[in-house]
């Protein structure tokens, strides 16, 4: 949405998008205690957020279409597994820093965070499932970009706003002229 919209809109609809997944597996952690159909508590608040996610990416008002969740199932994340979703999130970061590929941050780190769940101490395993379910269908939302990336045709990120770059550089040069 950044490169649609520019900085302050794009920034805004990740927030917005994060919160949709975030409450609902907030409010799930807050008053799920009990386990319920064979689901640990935990798992119960991450499906709540799961949930907003796939009514994100596939909207019945949108004629089933929508976004790739990426951002909403970060706010799943924080909601109901927050040591997952930040290590996930900091992978993710790493991967798009490095690479200046958003895109590939995505379908990189997403999928990665059942295996991240598996090996945290104190982690519920059961979120493990709906948790590769997810990274699953964000590499399945994220077919046009991995075309792209193998054809070297996808947009790189650049943190910050570039127009706001560009001005302060030419500024700079301009005082540097004798």
């Amino acid at each position: 949405m950044k490169r649609a919209l520019g900085s302050k809109w794009g920034y805004a609809v990740f927030a917005l998008d994060l919160l949709k997944g975030f409450v609902p597996s907030l409010l799930g952690t807050l008053f799920i205690k009990e386990p319920m159909y064979g689901l640990d508590p935990q798992t119960q608040a991450f499906l709540a957020g799961l949930a907003a996610v796939v009514g994100h990416a596939k909207s019945p008002f949108l004629g089933f279409k929508g976004g790739k969740g990426v951002s909403t199932a970060m706010g799943a994340g924080l909601g109901a597994v927050p040591l997952v979703a930040i290590s996930a999130f900091t992978l993710f970061l790493i991967i798009t820093a490095l690479t200046g590929f958003l895109s590939l941050g995505s379908i990189i780190a997403i999928p990665l965070a059942p295996v991240i769940a598996w090996f945290m101490p104190g982690q519920s395993k059961q979120v493990v499932v709906p948790l590769a379910i997810l990274g699953l269908a964000v590499v399945v939302l994220h077919r046009a970009n991995i075309r792209r990336l193998l054809k070297g045709e996808e947009s790189k990120f650049r943190f910050g706003d570039r127009k706001k770059k560009d001005e302060a550089t030419r500024t700079n040069e301009e005082q540097q002229k004798p």
